[in-house]
């Protein structure tokens, strides 16, 4: 058995995702007090003050990978984006009408994807990303990436990703790649 077998991948949904949030936390602090993102505790809290209401979504996707042994090491989670949503008033220089169209359905916001330093390049953050689409009826995928995180845009790109334009995604927020990925030949 690989490494990479080792470890075991869970859809979940809003209340298992609620369930498991400590889980959660510990992924994304670890990863996340890392350069070049170096977020602080107080960061942190607020990021999970986030979480706690995403999770209370309908649509509201997860994924937690846990080794063999139930340790977590990556995560995964996002939501339909809605028609009102903010995400695309934040690009740099504005885009199509078409490109930021939202119906509630049309795109789904991966909005943390997160593997710990251990378990990165064994496929762990595909598998994360593939499960957390699993059931998705949207026709693409939308996501800020920095750009100098050079594993995660690569990893992006060879998944077909492709960069629509950039955005300080909150307030304070270093410039990130903003990036699309069709899922369908519409999308």
């Amino acid at each position: 058995m690989t490494e990479s077998e080792t470890i075991v991948v869970e859809r979940m949904d809003g209340p298992a995702a609620a369930q498991a949030e400590a889980e959660f936390r510990l992924v994304y602090a670890e990863v996340l007090a890392e350069e070049p993102y170096e977020e602080t505790p107080d960061s942190i809290d607020a990021s999970f003050r986030g979480f706690r209401s995403q999770v209370r979504r309908a649509t509201f996707r997860g994924a937690l990978a846990r080794t063999i042994g139930g340790e977590p090491v990556g995560i995964a989670y996002g939501y339909p984006l809605s028609s009102s949503t903010g995400w695309w008033d934040r690009l740099t220089t504005p885009v199509s009408d078409e490109l930021r169209r939202e119906n509630g359905r049309r795109t789904f916001g991966l909005m943390e994807l997160a593997v710990r330093a251990p378990w990165r390049r064994l496929g762990v953050a595909r598998r994360l990303h593939e499960a957390v689409l699993a059931d998705t009826t949207a026709e693409r995928v939308l996501l800020n990436a920095r750009p100098d995180v050079e594993a995660a845009q690569a990893a992006y790109r060879s998944w077909g990703y492709r960069k629509v334009g950039e955005s300080h995604p909150w307030d304070g927020a270093n410039l990130h790649d903003v990036m699309v990925l069709g899922l369908r030949a519409d999308g």
